[in-house]
């Protein structure tokens, strides 16, 4: 494909996005809730398409089809996981939205130091969040290299990709926050669903004559990737855990995403993201899957899976200007998750490190900490993303980078849950289980070890679950605290009717 074309739709791409992001600019207010939460003011479009957007990133169209490309159906039933994973959701959505009002949480660290009434709590799970984070956002900027080098042929360096992802995403991150990260999600997340499901049916209809054809293709040319384990020996039971463990608590262990949960306007725009994000992600899950394996029939034998889509987008079946807006869909979903994670590591870093650390400090001092923080942490995921992308660090495939960095996050979750449904849960117990859960996590991962043959996320949530219940049981916890958080909740979910 023309490489000119190429760039004029990333041009295009860009001037749209920045128009958008310096039109809701006019609205920014004052204060760290307004720029990194949009002042609690999201409607329920606006939420469940940066919802989706935010979730749905690179590891989508990249990283799931070439997980399809190489594994099979087995990929299906990993992603759909996490939308099972979402009934957490209808439990623990309306308690974050409640108690982030009344008590003005910016980040979910700050609701677990609150709560634990412990400040080294959130200064850990800030931690927590910096460290295992930054490969997760390099997976985006990787996904975008991969696509625009694939759809130009080789004639866009992979490595201009992820540059040109990370100026992007520091751009709209630092024009108004999450206000302009929200409304050029809704933008991306628009632009990834239309374009993917007008690519899927001219795949099938112009490749393969029809979906009955396309099915009876498989069947023939591929029926051991439609069982699991697959062929390739991919998805076996202890496989499949270690993928899906991080995966069903994702909506919870990644801060990025549940601190969307403190943005809608009210219950309905509550209801309304929760319900709009599992109708695009069931949709969007099909499609890619659906992506992996046309590729795996169209182009047989690439060297590396990742490219399946891009390969895809280069067939002469695919109009030109087609596949380009579809790039352009894959590229905005990355940078909104790059923008996210970037948005929601800045306010960890401001308003439960520095500002745990300097309690004297203003709030103007930590907003412009944060705005700081967000080039910066940028910069160490490009290095990280160039360093994975040249094959000399992490030979790993997108998706794995994406569920190696979850199984890290998973280290929260069994604080997140005690915080909300266990009155004896203590800050000792929260220390111990985030900061022995992630050592014991991280040696595992760098070193490979798989005991038992399960994967380091698994051994990571056992061993921090159990931390967390036993030095709770033998700490005192905050009573009161624990008596108000949790009698609060008791006292107003009835109220709203949130199921």
């Amino acid at each position: 494909m023309s490489v000119f074309y190429v760039w004029l739709a990333v041009s295009i791409y860009v001037a749209i996005g920045l128009a958008i992001a310096w039109a809701v600019r006019r609205q920014l207010g004052l204060g760290m809730s307004e720029f990194f939460l949009a002042n609690r003011t999201l409607g329920g479009f606006i939420s469940a398409l940066t919802y989706s957007a935010t979730t749905y990133s690179a590891f989508m169209m990249v990283g799931l089809a070439g997980f399809t490309y190489r594994g099979g159906v087995g990929a299906l039933g990993f992603e759909f996981t996490y939308l099972c994973g979402l009934f957490l959701a209808v439990y623990f959505a309306p308690r974050f939205w409640l108690v982030g009002r009344k008590y003005n949480y910016i980040s979910p660290a700050e609701l677990l130091a609150d709560r634990y009434q412990s400040k080294a709590v959130a200064v850990v799970a800030a931690v927590l969040a910096l460290v295992f984070l930054v490969p997760y956002g390099a997976a985006q900027l990787m996904g975008i290299g991969f696509l625009v080098s694939g759809i130009s042929e080789g004639a866009i360096p992979v490595i201009v990709g992820i540059v040109l992802a990370t100026v992007l995403a520091v751009a709209w991150a630092n024009i108004a926050g999450m206000r302009s990260v929200a409304w050029t999600d809704a933008m991306q997340a628009l632009i990834m669903i239309v374009t993917s499901v007008i690519v899927l049916f001219l795949v099938v209809y112009l490749g393969f004559g029809g979906f009955g054809p396309f099915f009876h293709r498989m069947q023939a040319d591929i029926p051991g990737l439609l069982r699991v384990p697959a062929e390739t020996g991919m998805f076996n039971f202890k496989m499949y855990l270690g993928l899906c463990v991080p995966w069903t608590f994702f909506c919870l262990s990644n801060p990025q995403v549940s601190q969307r949960l403190f943005i809608p306007k009210s219950v309905t725009a509550l209801k309304q993201m929760i319900g709009g994000f599992l109708c695009f992600g069931f949709i969007y899950t099909l499609v890619t899957v659906m992506w992996g394996f046309s590729a795996r029939l169209l182009v047989p034998g690439l060297p590396k899976a990742d490219l399946a889509s891009p390969s895809l987008l280069a067939l002469p079946i695919i109009p030109r200007f087609l596949a380009i807006i579809v790039m352009v869909g894959i590229m905005a979903a990355a940078i909104s998750t790059i923008d996210s994670i970037l948005l929601t590591l800045s306010s960890m870093f401001a308003r439960d490190i520095y500002k745990n650390l300097n309690p004297e400090a203003s709030e103007n001092r930590e907003l412009s900490l944060g705005k700081w923080v967000i080039p910066i942490m940028s910069l160490i995921a490009l290095v990280f993303a160039i360093w994975a992308s040249r094959g000399t660090g992490l030979k790993v495939m997108i998706v794995s980078l994406s569920v190696a960095a979850s199984a890290g996050l998973l280290m929260a979750v069994p604080s997140i849950i005690g915080a909300f449904f266990w009155k004896r849960g203590t800050a000792k117990g929260a220390l111990a289980s985030m900061i022995g859960g992630a050592i014991f996590t991280m040696v595992l991962q760098l070193g490979g070890y798989k005991p038992l043959g399960h994967w380091p996320g698994v051994w990571g949530l056992a061993a921090c679950t159990l931390l967390f219940i036993v030095v709770s049981l033998l700490t005192s916890p905050p009573r009161q605290k624990a008596d108000e958080f949790i009698g609060y909740l008791k006292d107003e979910l009835p109220k709203h009717r949130f199921i």
